[in-house]
């Protein structure tokens, strides 16, 4: 219980921890308002074989040079000029693997992220893919780099007792990487089934 420590993303065996962070609470602090909710759908990244990852054959830029940092380390990045996703860097350091949070189910906070989403009620559509979520929770790729495992950071990841079985997580394809050849058809994106997005 509490927040997880460097320990718990300490581990090589990145598709293991992709689902294992399913049912693990996000918490924000962000301008002062705390959002959270609960992971219910992540994608694994393995560097450096991984076609589909940043980190392929180990390539280390200005933007992927997170990925090797320390595991419980913060990798967030702006795709179509205004999607912030958040991944988790995990494994020991050098090593640039990384969990993508696509979908939370809101637990804390719901009057605030429907304002930061322009919406007048909750729905299934507010926090149901990884560029919602953040726009509910206040992240932005400012945030790069955090370390996850403090008490003090803006952005914490919670084992609030929450087990979710195999026979609940749905496994398939990652999305929107169909360039990576064979690597797209890894089934290494998992939801539970079901949730309230």
């Amino acid at each position: 219980m509490g927040i997880l420590s460097r320990d718990f993303f300490n581990d090589e065996n990145v598709v293991f921890l992709a689902k294992q962070m399913l049912g693990k609470k996000i918490v924000s602090h962000i301008d002062g308002y705390i959002t959270s909710g609960i992971i219910v759908e992540t994608e694994a990244y393995r560097a450096p074989e991984d076609k589909a990852s940043h980190a392929y054959k180990n390539k280390k830029t200005q933007r992927t040079k997170t990925m090797f940092g320390l595991p419980g380390t913060a990798y967030i990045y702006l795709i179509y000029g205004f999607h912030h996703l958040f991944n988790i860097v995990t494994a020991p350091e050098n090593i640039a693997h990384a969990v993508l949070i696509r979908a939370v189910e809101p637990v804390d906070g719901i009057d605030i992220m429907l304002k930061r989403r322009n919406k007048l009620s909750k729905d299934i559509n507010m926090t149901n893919g990884p560029g919602k979520w953040t726009q509910a929770f206040g992240i932005t790729t400012a945030l790069n780099g955090i370390d996850l495992t403090s008490g003090e950071s803006l952005i914490q990841i919670h084992d609030c007792g929450i087990r979710i079985s195999d026979d609940e997580i749905i496994a398939g394809p990652r999305v929107g990487i169909d360039y990576a050849e064979e690597w797209a058809l890894k089934p290494w994106r998992f939801r539970v089934v079901p949730n309230q997005g």
